[in-house]
């Protein structure tokens, strides 16, 4: 049975920090960082995690395919890979089958260990694509130390794929994994920032040694010309290693991809799979793609474009996302949303609100799917869903059919700026966002600064963190506005 990718999303995060502001910052310190001053990295909001980025990832993905197909229905399981998931015993992968609106009967499972977390699950789905469609996310938001070269080369972002066994863009030729405990860098389970080793080390006894010979079993395992390679895929933070290796294997040097880094930085998991993301947004049917995964060990993934690339719905994916750009310079706006200052955050910051575990459960749908009603009687659109219709020429009781608002187009119709309200970002806006198919709701704005709000704007709504319980370590997450700079494009 030939196996493969149906669609792919991603997702980077707006802000763009500067790394010059970063190195400026810190070379009193560390002179040698001002070396890596160049470009900028993607970094979360306040508001965002590699949570947070999966399910828009995702939705990049699967929006596109119920354009394509009208349904998801037929996703019958969900993978997240990451070695940044926001809880460490919590399944993750539910979560975002919950804020997905996904059949509660698919399997969920979490990837996570390696920085080869992104391509192992991917080839995990592949090897399982009998069973049915699937959906691949990947996302990772790394901590990292101040004033290190890891602040400049690491940045957020997310990859998410459909997999199954017909209408392919991307076939799955062969591939193969390497299994060594090669250890270029680790993070222990008490530790926040990851330990590095020599860089040296890592080129000449790591990429050289292990990454060559993964490429030639793959190469086998395929039985495709290595001259017939037209894309190179291998993320990495030394320079000239994915040029060096393509000349060890035998591939052109000219089909070695762009690594965004100076767009985006190094995004640990997901990596490979954004640029997997962004060469299928570039590349023609009958391409041959190579995908190298690296993390104590290596994954080889070999892939070939279809005639179904053309055809596929346009989705943001990663040029997208680089087009939706806000440059941000301040270096301690960006210290302060990573918690690596301690802040005095006042008195309107000190708010003990517990989550009630059981209230959460019962209203999953409501608060992580942003699910509300329609009223079968007269059509009536709400948020939340009541047990009485709320037009008061119907008023009818236990009327109320399941209504997702996610993916429903919405304008502002009145909102404020708050100073008085904590934040972490001040000022908090919010209004009133109404839903262009009925119904509206008082919400939090994001990614959004002073004087960009007007009445009359349009919105969608993402999946982001509402606050965070540090006494008990619980993240609570839901739905915001956020400007829709794609409004009025014809998908």
């Amino acid at each position: 049975m030939t196996v493969g990718l149906k669609a792919y999303g991603a997702y980077i995060p707006r802000l763009r920090l500067s790394r010059k502001a970063i190195a400026e910052a810190n070379a009193w310190f560390n002179p040698a960082v001002m070396g890596l001053a160049k470009g900028e990295r993607a970094i979360c909001n306040w508001d965002e995690d590699s949570l947070t980025m999966a399910v828009e990832a995702a939705r990049d993905c699967l929006t596109s395919a119920r354009l394509d197909k009208g349904s998801t229905s037929s996703v019958t399981g969900v993978t997240f890979a990451s070695t940044t998931l926001p809880f460490d015993d919590r399944q993750n992968a539910g979560i975002v089958a919950v804020a997905l609106n996904l059949d509660e009967s698919i399997v969920t499972m979490d990837f996570a260990g390696s920085q080869r977390a992104g391509t192992s699950g991917v080839l995990n789905s592949l090897r399982n694509a009998a069973n049915g469609d699937s959906l691949f996310v990947t996302a990772d938001k790394r901590r990292t130390q101040t004033s290190g070269p890891q602040e400049l080369q690491f940045g957020d972002a997310a990859a998410a794929f459909t997999v199954g066994s017909d209408d392919l863009i991307a076939e799955y030729l062969g591939g193969s994994q390497l299994s060594i405990d090669f250890v270029d860098h680790y993070r222990g389970s008490d530790s926040k920032y990851d330990y590095n080793w020599e860089e040296r080390w890592i080129r000449d006894e790591g990429y050289f040694k292990i990454a060559p010979r993964a490429i030639r079993a793959a190469m086998e395992d395929t039985g495709i010309d290595i001259d017939s390679v037209d894309h190179f895929i291998m993320p990495t933070l030394i320079r000239g290693v994915p040029q060096k290796i393509a000349d060890a294997a035998g591939i052109a040097s000219e089909t070695v991809r762009d690594n965004l880094q100076a767009q985006v930085g190094h995004a640990g998991t997901a990596h490979p799979l954004l640029m997997l993301v962004d060469c299928l947004q570039d590349a023609n049917p009958g391409q041959t793609i190579v995908v190298i995964g690296w993390g104590q060990g290596c994954d080889v993934l070999v892939f070939r474009t279809t005639e179904a690339l053309l055809s596929l719905s346009p989705r943001q994916g990663v040029k997208g996302y680089l087009a939706r750009r806000k440059e941000e310079t301040n270096y301690n706006r960006y210290l302060s949303f990573n918690n690596l200052l301690d802040q005095d955050r006042g008195i309107r910051a000190e708010l003990d609100a517990p989550t009630a575990l059981s209230a959460l459960y019962r209203n999953r749908d409501m608060v992580l799917g942003f699910v509300g009603g329609k009223c079968r009687i007269c059509g009536t659109v709400q948020y939340p869903k009541t047990r009485a219709c709320v037009s008061p020429n119907c008023g009818a009781f236990n009327s109320q059919d399941p209504h997702p608002f996610a993916e429903i187009p919405a304008t502002v119709q009145s909102w404020t700026a708050d100073n008085l309200t904590y934040s972490p970002d001040p000022p908090t806006h919010f209004g009133m966002v109404v839903f262009d198919e009925g119904g509206r709701l008082m919400a939090d704005m994001t990614d959004v600064s002073p004087g960009e709000v007007e009445v009359g704007m349009p919105v969608k709504m993402v999946f982001r963190r509402r606050g965070v319980d540090d006494k008990r370590g619980f993240i609570k997450y839901f739905w915001k506005a956020t400007p829709d700079h794609t409004a009025g494009e014809n998908p």
